[in-house]
């Protein structure tokens, strides 16, 4: 599933770090690449001479989950539900029909922001596997586009045989990308725990998840990077304490058509790229798949009614937002427990 137009994002906001440089020998560290991104899986005291076999075993896993929820293979399943053109329920796993359930209700509870229908208008800006528009899209592109949109033309159908997506607009095409980091980062923290490894921190691009403690028996640590183009730059710390975490940003992803800066955040409810403030959104969650799909639907919503969503919600967000040649943050208060600064004073 090539992400590397919104995952990149993720891999480049977050940093990855233990709570000392002296303890990186004593942790078995595997990387590999998937979905047109990198994957990084740290474990604690796990022998290395498993490295071979649990790198095997978490890239199976995650050509699996490419293999299903890819819209460049035109053999996975979320394509070969795309390529549909009738309205009879489709059978899918278990784990596709969470992962666009747990879309839904987003969706829903951000009025629509983030919405996996977004497809054909994600396609038409040049950020799926179509090429770049060689000039700005038309407003009747647009609005045709969006006549192929809308979350109210999905249904998920849970039965005790199966489950099954359904949709009444033949054109219909959805677009997991959104989410896809989050549901790949939980797959490798349940493989994990299959293996009966139980302190590690794994992610795929921008989302990731910890359980237990790191080789030096303290919890592990992750850094949201300032929104510059230092990566080593940090905005701010946070200790996960068990949960997910998913970074979506604008101010690195994007290109120039007809001398304007187009965002690969595109709003639902315009049909184009976003083109406000906010300029990055972090969320904590208790799946990385959760926080993966809140962030992006905050993003698209702006500062003002991202903060009023989480306050609504009781999410854990910090926000960054562009003001004049700087930037300033927020966060909420749920976001202030995981602080590491919060919570050593």
């Amino acid at each position: 599933m090539r992400f590397q137009n919104i995952l990149l994002i993720g891999l480049i906001a977050l940093g990855l770090s233990g709570c000392d440089k002296n303890d990186v020998k004593q942790v078995l560290v595997l990387e590999g690449k998937t979905m047109g991104t990198v994957w990084r899986v740290s474990l604690a005291g796990v022998d290395p001479q498993h490295k071979a076999e649990l790198q095997q075993l978490i890239q199976q896993q995650l050509d699996r989950d490419d293999g299903e929820l890819s819209t460049w293979k035109n053999d996975s399943v979320l394509s070969h539900f795309n390529q549909y053109q009738g309205s009879a329920p489709q059978p899918v796993s278990a784990d596709m029909a969470d992962i666009v359930t747990m879309a839904l209700r987003i969706g829903k509870k951000t009025d629509g922001a983030m919405d996996i229908t977004v497809g054909p208008l994600v396609n038409l800006w040049g950020f799926g596997p179509t090429k770049q528009p060689a000039h700005t899209p038309t407003d009747a592109e647009i609005a045709a586009a969006k006549a192929l949109t809308g979350l109210q033309h999905l249904r998920v159908i849970q039965g005790v045989d199966g489950q099954w997506l359904q949709k009444d607009l033949p054109g219909l095409y959805v677009d997991l990308s959104t989410m896809g980091e989050g549901y790949a980062t939980d797959h490798l923290a349940r493989l994990m725990e299959q293996q009966g490894i139980t302190n590690y921190l794994v992610s795929v691009g921008g989302a990731v998840l910890s359980r237990g403690l790191n080789a030096s028996q303290q919890p592990w640590r992750v850094a949201i990077q300032k929104p510059t183009d230092r990566e080593n730059a940090v905005e701010a710390r946070v200790d996960l304490q068990g949960h997910g975490i998913s970074t979506s940003g604008s101010y690195r992803n994007y290109y120039e058509l007809d001398g304007k800066r187009i965002s690969h955040v595109i709003d639902p409810a315009t049909g184009r790229p976003i083109e406000h403030k906010l300029v990055s959104a972090t969320v904590i969650a208790t799946t990385a798949l959760e926080a993966d799909g809140w962030d992006t639907g905050l993003m698209v919503l702006g500062s003002e009614r991202a903060q009023a969503l989480a306050l609504k919600e009781h999410l854990a967000v910090y926000l960054i937002s562009k003001q004049g040649d700087g930037f300033t943050h927020w966060m909420s208060p749920q976001f202030k427990s995981f602080l590491i600064d919060q919570q050593s004073q």
